[in-house]
C-alpha cells in the first residue's frame, strides 16, 4: 500500500476583485469566472474559487493557464496550499461551524 502525505497534494485558491461598473467590465468578469469553472474550479464564495491540483507541478501548470486568462483590469490572487493546510480550514455558516462542508470537500484516498 502506498502512503500519501497531506503535505504532497495541493489545493489552489483563486481570489479576485474585478471592476464591474460598465457592461464590458461585467462581461469580462463573468468570462473570467466561467474560465475558472471550465478549468475545474468550484466556487467557494462569489470571488473565491478553489480546486484540488494534485502535486506541485500540476498546480504550477494550472497557475500558468490562469495567468493566460487574466482580465486586463482588476486584482487576482492565486494561493496554493497543501492538503494538510486545507484540512485545517474552519468553515462557518453564520455562527455555526460547518464541519460537514469541509468533510465533503476534503480529499480522501484509500
Amino acid at each position: 500500500m502506498t502512503s500519501y502525505s497531506g503535505y504532497r497534494f495541493m489545493w489552489m485558491f483563486v481570489m479576485f476583485d474585478l471592476p464591474v461598473v460598465t457592461k464590458r467590465q461585467r462581461a469580462r468578469a463573468t468570462k473570467f469566472r466561467h474560465d475558472l469553472l471550465d478549468l475545474g474550479f468550484q466556487m467557494a464564495q462569489y470571488s473565491v474559487y478553489l480546486k484540488f491540483c494534485g502535486q506541485r507541478e500540476a498546480a504550477n501548470a494550472l497557475a500558468r493557464r490562469i495567468e493566460r486568462r487574466l482580465p486586463s483590469l482588476g486584482r487576482v490572487n492565486i494561493l496554493t496550499i497543501t492538503d494538510k493546510q486545507y484540512e485545517r480550514m474552519r468553515v462557518f455558516n453564520g455562527r455555526q461551524r460547518d464541519l460537514q462542508e469541509l468533510e465533503q470537500r476534503q480529499l480522501l484516498l484509500f
